[in-house]
């Protein structure tokens, strides 16, 4: 699986993902940090990723009939990137089983 990290979340996010053999790039990685949200789904869905973002607008379009992509949503306020790596990190094998059953929304607490 291939994932794609948002704006609002740090590439230190996807950087830790990576570091742990997961397939993993951030928008700015891909030249698509001023684009809009639209976009980057079609991004997402054209390339196979799952995005992962803490952005609402994108469970709209996860829920939307024939989605173009999946979603990691996190649902997390504002804290520091230990913390967030440390959440995430701890969720991942729930994350990756749900995402393997086919679901399109995983929401991350």
């Amino acid at each position: 699986m291939k994932f794609l990290v948002d704006n609002q979340l740090p590439t230190a996010l996807a950087r830790f993902l990576a570091s742990r053999g997961v397939d993993c790039e951030h928008v700015l990685d891909v030249n698509l940090q001023d684009a809009d949200d639209r976009v980057i789904w079609a991004y997402a869905g054209q390339t196979g990723a799952i995005l992962i973002s803490k952005d609402g607008d994108f469970l709209h379009m996860a829920n939307a009939p024939n989605p173009a992509a999946r979603l990691v949503w996190i649902r997390l306020g504002n804290c520091r990137t230990r913390m967030l790596l440390s959440v995430v990190g701890s969720a991942w094998l729930g994350i990756m089983a749900a995402l393997l059953s086919g679901e399109r929304v995983i929401e991350v607490r």
